[in-house]
């Protein structure tokens, strides 16, 4: 579905993307990870014709799109990271609009936009000014426009941003049922949206791809963090002591309350024993919760000093 190879751009001296390979096949769901200036959204410009590629070969669907970009467009949803969105029309002229330079013919087109309306959940606001909508609703609005045309390839530049917990968990479950028929690349700084919807990952570091690989093949440590007003000394021989529990660091100390990482295979049948413990100790808890496994985190968990693409 998606092939690239050797894929480069360069802005002047700077080398913002250079010799990145991979394939996406058919209905998968990849997340496509980075700091910020490690090549993502470059990347994806790429990929959806808006900026040419310094050298390399990028072929979707079986088209090169340096030859066919506008029959690759044709075939591509895109929802930058700050989606343009006119504030003085409704939902429903902008939808409109968007049908049309689509190129969805009058007779599909109010099929095409109630379509994209009922999946984002946009009906209450269809005839709303896009100006009066809150941010999570405007949000949806981008979503829209970028499914209304059916692709067989969406691209996503943080999806989730701005969105409630519902609004999300919605998102979530939008993604895996446009899955069956589209593929997906999400690019996003929350490893939590990956692994609810990402089946695999690409991340960029300085320009190159420096993982490629399976979400569950990647094994991250997950950790329960414990907030207590003891030390080091004192609450490590304690905790490490615990079934299941196979070490403890020191995180940080803020205003005497010291947070604790405990490594663990099991996060949630280790809360219950640790919660126990602490209390037959005496001891006051601050806190305990299970450490949010962000893009920091799966940095420092996978092995970053390979650069070389790692395939999983």
């Amino acid at each position: 579905m998606i092939e690239v190879r050797e894929l480069s751009r360069n802005y002047g001296e700077l080398k913002a993307v250079e010799d990145v390979s991979f394939g996406i096949g058919h209905g998968e769901i990849v997340g496509l990870l980075g700091h910020n200036g490690a090549g993502k959204t470059t990347i994806m410009k790429m990929l959806t014709g808006y900026l040419e590629p310094s050298g390399g070969e990028i072929r979707i669907d079986g088209l090169d799109i340096a030859e066919q970009r506008r029959e690759v467009q044709r075939r591509i949803g895109y929802l930058p990271e700050n989606c343009p969105l006119y504030p003085e029309m409704t939902v429903l002229d902008y939808l409109d609009y968007q049908a049309s330079l689509h190129g969805i013919g009058p007779r599909q087109r109010i099929p095409a936009m109630r379509r994209a309306i009922e999946r984002t959940e946009l009906g209450s606001r269809a005839s709303a000014v896009i100006a009066t909508l809150s941010r999570g609703y405007r949000q949806r609005v981008g979503v829209a426009q970028a499914i209304l045309h059916e692709p067989k390839i969406l691209i996503l530049d943080e999806p989730t941003n701005g969105l409630d917990p519902a609004q999300i968990q919605h998102m979530r479950a939008l993604v895996r049922e446009l899955s069956a028929s589209t593929t997906l690349i999400i690019s996003t700084h929350i490893l939590q949206e990956v692994a609810a919807v990402c089946e695999r990952v690409l991340i960029m570091r300085g320009g190159r791809l420096a993982l490629d690989s399976r979400l569950d093949s990647i094994g991250l440590q997950p950790r329960l963090l414990v907030r207590l007003d003891r030390a080091l000394g004192e609450a490590q021989p304690v905790l490490g002591a615990l079934a299941g529990i196979d070490g403890v660091s020191l995180l940080d100390e803020d205003a005497g309350l010291r947070r604790f990482a405990l490594e663990t295979a099991n996060p949630r049948a280790a809360s219950p024993i640790v919660a126990e413990a602490i209390g037959q100790q005496g001891w006051p808890l601050y806190g305990l919760e299970q450490e949010r496994q962000d893009l920091e985190a799966l940095f420092g968990a996978v092995n970053l000093e390979r650069t070389e693409t790692v395939h999983g």
